[in-house]
């Protein structure tokens, strides 16, 4: 009877947390199909405004146009991060020399560099090279992270080395054993490290809002910001437009979650 009683409590907890949890999510759904009069005056039932607050973003800005921006930057970011940060941890691990440790730790402080004082220094370089207002401008700069090296590193250590030792003696090339045995094995690895960017390079806004300087070259964080500035702010045009902005972070992040959670336990682990 106490067992019975402990499960109960126990799902009964999850459930209230769960809860808890998604509510923010289905209300920020719920709150996009309704005027800013039903928000703010606490409706929690789907409305019919969904098509007007459509209508009022399409009317001020190129809502496609952002969508397709943030999703272009992003899914390039994240394809050659994943290819440079995996070569780079690949490297860091199999590869034996004295200094790679010494160098690895210069690489971490990396991360401890707060991203708003680069911020200066960056922009002078971009344009001084001519780059401002492109898709570069968004990419390269954290196109190679500390996280995603170290997080590569790690998870490399769990690759058996004799499986190297013998594509070598069957001779591959390192190439070729980069692509055919690495990158299967480190599958979720690779997914957790798509995750991250895919989210990061998503969500980005600082960055994006200084070195964009074209309304045709938004992204939907820069949409969202344009928005949220007046007097007076339409709140279901906004919610609708967040709801645009987080759906993609949460399918991909769903789609990839059981890579996720053994990516970041290999990390650990390593």
């Amino acid at each position: 009877m106490i067992k019975k009683m402990q499960t109960f409590l126990t799902y009964t907890l999850l459930v209230i947390l769960s809860f808890i949890s998604v509510f923010p999510i289905l209300w920020m759904l719920v709150s996009a199909t309704n005027t800013s009069a039903d928000i703010l005056a606490g409706r929690l039932l789907p409305g019919t405004a969904i098509l007007d607050n459509l209508q009022k973003i399409l009317k001020m800005y190129n809502l496609g146009g952002a969508i397709f921006n943030s999703f272009r930057n992003a899914a390039g970011l994240t394809i050659l991060a994943l290819i440079i940060c995996s070569m780079a941890g690949y490297g860091f691990e199999i590869y034996r020399d004295r200094a790679k440790d010494t160098i690895m730790r210069f690489v971490l402080l990396g991360m401890m560099v707060p991203t708003i004082s680069i911020v200066i220094p960056l922009y002078k370089m971009f344009a001084s090279a001519e780059m401002l207002n492109t898709m570069w401008a968004c990419i390269l700069p954290t196109i190679s992270t500390p996280f995603l090296i170290f997080l590569f590193r790690q998870n490399t250590r769990a690759m058996p080395r004799e499986i190297i030792q013998a594509a070598r003696i069957d001779g591959l090339n390192e190439i070729q054993i980069y692509l055919k045995m690495y990158m299967p094995i480190m599958r979720p690895t690779y997914a957790t490290a798509m995750t991250i960017t895919f989210m990061n390079a998503w969500n980005a806004y600082l960055w994006p809002m200084i070195v964009l300087l074209d309304d045709d070259k938004m992204t939907m964080p820069v949409l969202l910001s344009y928005l949220m500035t007046g007097y007076k702010m339409d709140y279901g045009a906004i919610l609708l437009c967040v709801s645009y902005c987080t759906l993609p972070t949460i399918i991909i992040f769903l789609s990839l979650q059981k890579f996720f959670v053994n990516g970041i336990a290999g990390s650990v682990k390593g």
